[in-house]
């Protein structure tokens, strides 16, 4: 079982704005002990920002994040965890049988597995197939009177694997000229074969946070939106325009293109 972003703590930093609910994380537990109950995973993997708080630890953090792995650590043994930008500090949050990853990730059944907020490690471009969460994608739809509604969605682009070859070897600082084989430096220095050529952003699991609707405003806008959003989408190497979304019980929407009008 793979999830991301349930950013554990969040209803603290909204209680610092005079926002008051109740903590979501008892929701986002029973959830998972359903699916657990249901799928019978042998694994959990979660792809980061287990906590809101991005460096220190909020009191509620103290308390919601141990109480909820501990209770998974009783259904599952094998439990991972991708460091994410908001996870400074978690270590202490955690049961020791946790284990902790980098935010440069893991590949598992030739799919690499990582946070999306920094490069992922070069091993993992050896795989065809890169999963991320961060970005918590959400589509709006807009009804004729001007009503709009959001929902969650997966989704799943191409890349342009020349033109992350290159972005990934500027970012590892490689000195690259015109005319070079950007795949031939990358087996030189890092000693993978290059085949990522798709790529999955995952939705955030905290479903009462909010999202980034990707179906939004124009090209270029959502471009600049973006930016801050992690490399690989900074490389401008993903064709988020023709990429395609899914509902979160995997109905199929459309492209990312064909959805902007409805927004």
């Amino acid at each position: 079982m793979i999830l991301a972003d349930l950013h554990i703590g969040w209803e603290v930093a909204l209680a610092q704005e005079g926002i008051h609910i109740p903590s979501q994380t008892p929701k986002m537990k029973n959830t998972l002990m359903r699916l657990i109950d249901l799928f019978k995973p042998t694994g959990l993997l979660v792809l980061g920002d287990v906590k809101h708080t991005i460096a220190g630890v909020e009191l509620g953090e103290w308390q919601d994040i141990p109480d909820l792995f501990e209770a998974l650590s009783h259904k599952i043994n094998d439990i991972e965890v991708i460091l994410g930008n908001h996870d400074g500090n978690l270590e202490p949050l955690l049961p020791q049988s946790i284990k902790i990853l980098p935010q440069t990730g893991i590949a598992l059944f030739e799919t690499g597995f990582f946070h999306g907020n920094a490069w992922p490690s070069p091993e993992l471009l050896q795989c065809r197939s890169l999963v991320i969460g961060h970005v918590h994608p959400t589509v709006t739809f807009r009804d004729p009177l001007g009503f709009r509604i959001s929902a969650q969605v997966w989704v799943k682009a191409k890349i342009n694997r020349k033109g992350l070859a290159w972005a990934f070897l500027k970012g590892m600082g490689v000195r690259v000229k015109s005319g070079d084989d950007p795949f031939n430096l990358l087996y030189q220095h890092f000693n993978i074969r290059f085949k990522a050529s798709e790529l999955l952003i995952l939705p955030y699991f905290n479903a009462f946070l909010g999202g980034r609707p990707i179906n939004r405003g124009t090209s270029e806008r959502r471009a600049k939106s973006v930016e801050y959003l992690g490399p690989i989408l900074r490389s401008k190497s993903v064709d988020m325009e023709n990429a395609e979304t899914f509902l979160l019980d995997g109905t199929f929407l459309g492209t990312i293109k064909q959805l902007r009008r409805l927004s």
